[in-house]
């Protein structure tokens, strides 16, 4: 299956210009129905702004939408979703909510504006790669825990959880197609001492 990388988390950000007040707001989404939901969930939040841009980006059906919901066509709905596809990141929705200043800024201004309060909320969120990932324990004896962190690490995975007891038990998260390889490198590491357990595979976000 492939891979692809979405938001790891719920962001936002507020960016300020010529008085005008940027709010950007971005979640990880799997439908175009729940992307509208967004969307309508912060009209309704902030009822009393003046604009509420938005873009999406599905990766089933290779869908992509924005809207400038009054600001003048190609600065807000478009520079935000240039934002998604210049990260490649998929399966996401991003607000920019505009409170108006009183102060025009322009085409030049605005496309500054809206797309750099989306890649600000982008940056809050973080990046995640979804892909088939397995969880591993690894028993670990203390003299090879720092250099066993490291191979996980060399290896394109994460240690999600130590538990100090008679050895170390590493709880670590590894692309499934890397398992192999690790197994290989940890029988060299441990002189074949060391025997790694897969506990699941999943499709999940993971580091990008």
């Amino acid at each position: 299956m492939d891979s692809y990388l979405v938001p790891r988390d719920y962001g936002e950000a507020e960016f300020v210009e010529k008085r005008s007040r940027f709010i950007g707001q971005l979640w990880r989404v799997d439908s175009e129905e729940e992307a509208r939901a967004h969307i309508e969930e912060v009209r309704k939040k902030h009822h009393d702004a003046r604009h509420h841009c938005f873009c999406y980006a599905l990766r089933e059906g290779n869908i992509l939408r924005y809207g400038d919901d009054g600001e003048p066509q190609g600065t807000a709905g478009q520079p935000m979703l240039n934002i998604f596809l210049k990260e490649e990141v998929t399966n996401a929705v991003c607000v920019v909510t505009r409170y108006f200043g009183g102060i025009l800024l322009g085409a030049g201004g605005l496309t500054r504006a809206y797309g750099g309060t989306a890649k600000l909320a982008l940056n809050a969120a973080g990046i995640s790669r979804m892909r088939l990932w397995a969880t591993l324990a690894v028993p670990c004896p203390y003299p090879l825990y720092e250099r066993m962190r490291l191979l996980v690490e060399k290896c394109g995975g994460t240690v999600n959880n130590a538990d100090f007891g008679t050895d170390v038990l590493l709880s670590v998260l590894l692309p499934s197609e890397d398992v192999d390889d690790f197994q290989d490198r940890v029988t060299e590491l441990s002189a074949g001492t060391v025997e790694v357990l897969l506990e699941e595979e999943r499709f999940q976000p993971g580091p990008p």
